[in-house]
């Protein structure tokens, strides 16, 4: 029957994509102390790392209660590798041990009564190979534990372990009961630098064991960046953007995605001039004219949001530069990227402390955008 779903209700295009496919909507009713809120999820996660990243509140735990099987969602359909898991209109929802996600919550969710080797037994236990030996079950435990550094902890239950080492635990036991999904929701809170760290490690040597998609939730941009190989952008309930992380990157598709990221400078402009041949433009930003790239679809007179990547602009240590920004300095701050500046018009600069020295003087700064790095959102 999942079959005849899957070709009766997806595109040709959807049945090709491995990994999850899921479009769903649901509402939650108001309740004393919230209002009421509506889920409309469209989301792609193939193979590799999908970030879910968006503010509190914007429906990030609920999605992933959704593709685990928690929540029923109110109508759509949500595939994995094919298999139709959730299907309103023809009345599936399989519960969520028959999908098989393994689902590491913020606090591990061990079973605080067991030992470490105990909560990795269990899971063992509940994999669906029926033709494997007590002996290979018991060989597979003793290798999980030897491949998370877990051996000498095993008859330690999760309140005697450290963060790391529950961390380690949850991960190693997901491994286990063989997911086809593996879901994580802020898998690294409360964990301090050197932990975080060590987590990242160890998810990306995972990924090399588990022949699964990993979603995982993060309010940590400089997380997401490391982890993700897909990007899902979520806010109030509705999703911004997907896709491949270097193509959301490269060019946010609305000003709203750019802000949720946090990455660029957002200036209003408006276009000057179109040269086709050269294929580039001429914008007003400031009061100053720059040069941008060729803008198909625009016309003269257009005004949208400039977006250039942070990282991207360069402060000029001499006014001489063309193509850049005349910018007031409102304060700095040491971060752990070198320093941080506030300017005016809201834009966030970033500059290593030796070119923090050649500028500090200065109360206002010159700040070079380089044309093919300029982008023009609506």
């Amino acid at each position: 029957m999942a079959r005849q779903l899957s070709a009766a209700h997806f595109s040709n295009e959807q049945r090709l994509v491995t990994g999850v496919v899921a479009d769903f909507k649901k509402t939650l009713p108001a309740t004393r102390d919230s209002p009421p809120f509506d889920l409309d999820v469209h989301l792609t996660a193939p193979a590799g790392t999908t970030v879910l990243f968006g503010p509190s509140g914007s429906g990030k735990t609920l999605t992933l209660n959704c593709l685990a099987g928690f929540v029923r969602p109110d109508s759509g359909r949500i595939l994995l590798d094919n298999r139709i898991h959730f299907d309103a209109a023809g009345r599936v929802n399989l519960p969520p041990h028959l999908r098989r996600c393994g689902y590491i919550f913020q606090d591990h969710a061990l079973f605080p009564h067991m030992t470490v080797r105990q909560n990795l037994t269990f899971a063992a236990d509940g994999t669906f190979d029926r033709k494997e030996s007590a002996l290979g079950r018991r060989r597979r435990i003793a290798d999980m534990l030897d491949s998370f550094e877990l051996a000498g902890l095993a008859s330690q239950k999760p309140g005697q372990l450290s963060g790391g080492q529950r961390q380690r635990a949850a991960l190693a036991r997901v491994l286990l009961s063989e997911p086809r999904l593996l879901l994580l929701d802020e898998p690294t809170r409360g964990l301090d630098s050197r932990l975080r760290d060590s987590f990242y490690s160890l998810l990306q040597s995972t990924q090399g064991r588990l022949n699964a998609p990993v979603i995982l939730i993060t309010h940590d941009i400089n997380e997401c960046l490391r982890l993700a190989n897909n990007l899902c952008l979520l806010e109030a309930g509705r999703v911004l953007q997907n896709g491949p992380l270097h193509s959301v990157l490269q060019k946010p598709a609305t000003v709203e995605v750019a802000k949720s990221l946090g990455l660029y400078i957002l200036l209003p402009a408006e276009i000057r001039a179109l040269d086709p041949g050269r294929r580039t433009s001429r914008l007003r930003v400031l009061d100053t004219d720059i040069d941008g790239p060729y803008l198909p679809g625009h016309l003269l007179g257009d005004r949208c949001t400039l977006c250039v990547r942070q990282s991207a602009a360069v402060v000029l240590a001499s006014n001489s530069t063309e193509n850049a920004l005349t910018l007031r300095v409102l304060g700095s701050y040491q971060s752990s990227q070198g320093v941080r500046l506030e300017c005016e018009n809201d834009v966030r600069l970033a500059v290593t402390p030796q070119q923090w020295e050649q500028v500090r003087e200065n109360d206002r700064l010159r700040v070079y955008l380089p044309p093919d790095a300029i982008s023009f959102l609506s």
